[in-house]
């Protein structure tokens, strides 16, 4: 399956590893953020918060909320059984993850995995995050300029990566499939 390919893009979270977040508590830090700069949250999630954030001035605060969590996830994480097959991978391999970039590194840190990964691109590495294709265009730029999109595989484990890939123009794996075929 992933054989065909010149290079290999996974995910992080629930791909990798489990990062060990309490999302509800993110959100709710995040709206102490907000009522701290007197705007209300409302009954708004936590996606909504940082969509809201930049027209409220409030990128930034949100940002160091959200990748505050996510680090102290990560050197908590779970690593899950593709992080075996990216360390076995001998072609070339990015990671690119809708958290934060130094969350993900810490991940790879923790996992003994790091020196597996040619290039990492999070959430905050780029202006857009996935679904848009740039952060999987990046990823594969900085893994190695000479790759052409066509010829790489992204690993994920949801709608929003696989949106990822078509937009970017790469193949898609499930990391499920990609699991039990490494079984």
């Amino acid at each position: 399956m992933l054989e065909d390919y010149a290079g290999v893009v996974y995910d992080l979270d629930g791909t990798l590893v489990g990062l060990d977040v309490a999302w509800n508590a993110v959100r709710a830090d995040a709206a102490v953020a907000y009522r701290d700069a007197g705007v209300d949250p409302e009954d708004r999630d936590l996606w909504a918060l940082m969509a809201d954030a930049n027209a409220n001035g409030l990128a930034a605060d949100v940002e160091a909320v959200i990748s505050r969590h996510e680090r102290d996830g990560a050197h908590a994480s779970t690593r899950l059984p593709l992080a075996d097959a990216l360390a076995a991978e001998t072609r070339p391999v990015g990671v690119c993850t809708l958290n934060c970039e130094a969350a993900a590194h810490v991940a790879l840190d923790v996992h003994g995995v790091a020196d597996h990964v040619d290039a990492v691109v999070g959430r905050d590495t780029v202006e857009n995050h996935k679904p848009h294709p740039e952060p999987l265009l990046e990823t594969i730029e900085r893994v190695d300029p000479t790759l052409d999109p066509a010829d790489v595989v992204f690993v994920g484990d949801s709608e929003r990566d696989a949106e990822t890939a078509d937009a970017a123009g790469t193949a898609f794996a499930w990391a499920e499939d990609v699991e039990n075929t490494h079984r």
